[in-house]
C-alpha cells in the first residue's frame, strides 16, 4: 500500500476533517466545557462587557494556588502563563461589592452564598489552599469567580479575586447539558 493510499482510507480523512473542523471551531470562538464549574457544554467567546453574573474564560494568575491547583490537576495544562489552561467561571462580585471568605462560606454585600463553603481537603484528603477575607470590597480591577453549579469546584474560596487583566473573553451558552 502507497503512502498516497494510506492517506485516502476513510479513517484518515475523517480523523483529518474532525482535525480541521476542531481548529475552525476554536478559530471562531468556540469553546468546549468539560468540567463542573459552569454547566457542561460549547460557549461562544463574546466581546460583551464582563459583569456581575457572566460567565468568563480566564487564564488564572501565576500564583502558588495555581501551581499546586495543575500539579494536582483541578486545572489542566495549556497555553496560559505558568503553563495552566485556561478556566471558565460566573463572575458573582465585582467592583465595589463587599465579599467575606470565611469557613461558613462566600458572603456577598451581606447575603452568604449557597453551597459555598470552603473544604478543607480535597477529595484525596489532601489539604486545600485557604483564602480567608472579612469585609474586604473589591476594587475596579477585581473580579471573583466561583461557579454556581458545583460545591466542590476549585474556585475564588481557594484563590480569592482575580485582575480583570487575566479575562479572556466573556463566553455565552450555545449548547449544554448536565
Amino acid at each position: 500500500m502507497t503512502w498516497w493510499s494510506r492517506l485516502r482510507h476513510p479513517i484518515v480523512i475523517a480523523g483529518l476533517c474532525l482535525a480541521l473542523g476542531l481548529v475552525l471551531a476554536h478559530q471562531s470562538g468556540l469553546r468546549l466545557n468539560t468540567t463542573r464549574s459552569i454547566p457542561l457544554g460549547l460557549y461562544r467567546m463574546s466581546p460583551d462587557p464582563i459583569v456581575k453574573g457572566a460567565y468568563v474564560l480566564f487564564c488564572p494568575p501565576e500564583r502558588s494556588e495555581f501551581d499546586l491547583a495543575k500539579e494536582r490537576g483541578y486545572i489542566g495544562v495549556g497555553f496560559c502563563p505558568g503553563g495552566y489552561g485556561n478556566m471558565m467561571k460566573k463572575v458573582l462580585a465585582t467592583h465595589h461589592d463587599v465579599v467575606s471568605v470565611t469557613d461558613d462560606g462566600v458572603t456577598i454585600n451581606g447575603t452568604l452564598m449557597p453551597a459555598s463553603r470552603p473544604f478543607e481537603a480535597d477529595s484525596m484528603g489532601q489539604p486545600l489552599p485557604r483564602f480567608r477575607v472579612t469585609d474586604y470590597v473589591l476594587a475596579s480591577s477585581d473580579l471573583l469567580l466561583m461557579s454556581d453549579t458545583n460545591s466542590h469546584s476549585f474556585d475564588a474560596r481557594y484563590f480569592g479575586p482575580v485582575d480583570r487583566d487575566h479575562i479572556q473573553s466573556r463566553i455565552h451558552p450555545v449548547w449544554t447539558w448536565k
